[in-house]
């Protein structure tokens, strides 16, 4: 299991576009991984809309933000357009992100079991963890990120 104070494990992932972006190709720069179960629901659009209604500070605070979930990337370019966010979500459909962070997991739902995407957020300056939230407010949660960065 991760911790802070960790390398954070590189990846290669396509975003909604198709573009490949590398962890490693970020090195020096401060980012937010932050990891949601489905594209459209109601909690993951609360915190979406979050760190969109933040973006002005994210950027001009240098912080890239990235959304990562096991959908596809037409899955999250229909979520993009829709709330009109202005960050890339990864496409994790290979499941490869989120086992590296730890983040696949057994869920239950009604009493049924089922494998799936924790919400979870890793903020990582130049390679390392510096913090990571076990507990999401979804609505809130872009403030806290920036908090923990030192930042508002």
């Amino acid at each position: 299991m991760l911790q802070e104070g960790d390398a954070a494990p590189d990846f290669v992932s396509t975003d909604q576009n198709g573009n490949t972006v590398k962890l490693s190709d970020l090195s020096g720069k401060r980012i937010v991984l932050y990891f949601y179960p489905k594209d459209d629901t109601p909690g993951c659009t609360k915190e979406a809309c979050s760190f969109r209604d933040a973006d002005d500070i994210f950027k001009a605070k240098g912080i890239k933000v990235f959304g990562v979930s096991t959908d596809s990337e037409k899955s999250h370019q229909k979520f993009i357009s829709k709330y009109q966010l202005p960050f890339d979500l990864l496409a994790d459909t290979e499941k490869q992100i989120v086992e590296a962070y730890g983040v696949w997991a057994e869920k239950s739902m009604y009493g049924k079991k089922y494998m799936g995407t924790l919400r979870k957020t890793f903020l990582i300056d130049d390679g390392k963890i510096v913090k990571i939230f076990d507990k999401v407010n979804v609505s809130e949660h872009a403030e806290e990120v920036l908090a923990a960065f030192g930042e508002k």
